[in-house]
């Protein structure tokens, strides 16, 4: 497939969009970090950074060394996922005649530093995003009524700050690196784990689960963390498949992705080209 989108980031929402620009035909480029602190890894094509190739919801991601090879691979009907933190990238494949659609979904919750010039269509994914400014759409990615709507004029819901609640519990179970340091972990995604388990360690201090469940994100072991950054995900819900599925968050943002795609006339020509 001929890559039409380039989507900047590859954690578990952007997978989430990945995923149904792929299943809808649409070639596209994951860009990702030399390191990715991605806690879903189970669904994430960012994985393919350190695997060299991973598989979400049974469709590959294949690390790339330079954008011809992330053609090649696309047009194998893979996703290529390439290292590259500038966007390079992006100036390269603008070259091109057929249109190009950027979305960014790193989610840093920060300004974007793309302009409405950056491609032919710009979406930026949640709080940062200002359609008419930064980017030409924005979508929702609050939990609740308007997650997943496409956003044409302003900026969408501020960030809240609290993770999604499952079964009442919404800040305690996110695992958080208590300092600076390597973290090494002591369990795997998908594992059952008891409350008072010791799950990882930072800097020789242990990370302790205060929840009964199943371990459904953990960063890479070995990689070195700031102090409060999320390092992992406990699910109460204690149900080992959800870790190994995107979640509905990330497929309902995927959908108001393609619901923008599909609503820019200047890009419908070149629609599974």
């Amino acid at each position: 497939m001929a890559i039409l989108v380039m989507i900047r980031g590859g954690g578990d929402l952007a997978s989430g969009v990945a995923l149904r620009l792929h299943r809808a035909g649409l070639g596209l480029l994951i860009t990702e970090l030399p390191q990715p602190l991605v806690v879903r890894r189970a669904v994430a094509f960012a994985e393919a950074v350190y695997r060299g190739s991973c598989q979400v919801e049974g469709i590959a991601g294949v690390r790339a060394d330079n954008l011809d090879q992330a053609v090649q691979i696309s047009a194998a009907g893979q996703i290529p996922v390439l290292v590259d933190p500038q966007a390079q990238a992006l100036a390269e494949l603008s070259q091109r005649p057929q249109p190009l659609v950027l979305v960014d979904a790193r989610m840093t919750k920060l300004p974007l530093e793309t302009t409405l010039a950056s491609a032919t269509l710009v979406i930026g994914l949640g709080p940062g995003c200002v359609a008419g400014e930064n980017c030409h759409a924005v979508v929702e990615t609050n939990r609740g009524h308007h997650l997943g709507r496409v956003i044409w004029s302003g900026a969408g819901e501020a960030d809240t700050g609290l993770p999604e609640a499952v079964l009442s519990q919404d800040r305690s179970r996110v695992l958080r690196a208590p300092s600076a340091g390597p973290i090494q972990t002591q369990v795997q995604i998908g594992e059952h784990i008891a409350m008072g388990q010791v799950v990882a360690k930072v800097d020789h201090t242990p990370i302790i689960s205060p929840l009964k469940g199943v371990l459904r994100g953990m960063l890479h072991s070995g990689l070195a963390v700031t102090a409060g950054l999320k390092i992992g995900d406990v699910d109460p819900r204690d149900d080992p498949r959800s870790c190994f599925i995107a979640s509905d968050k990330a497929l309902a943002i995927g959908g108001g992705v393609l619901e923008a795609i599909l609503s820019t006339p200047a890009l419908r020509p070149w629609l599974w080209v």
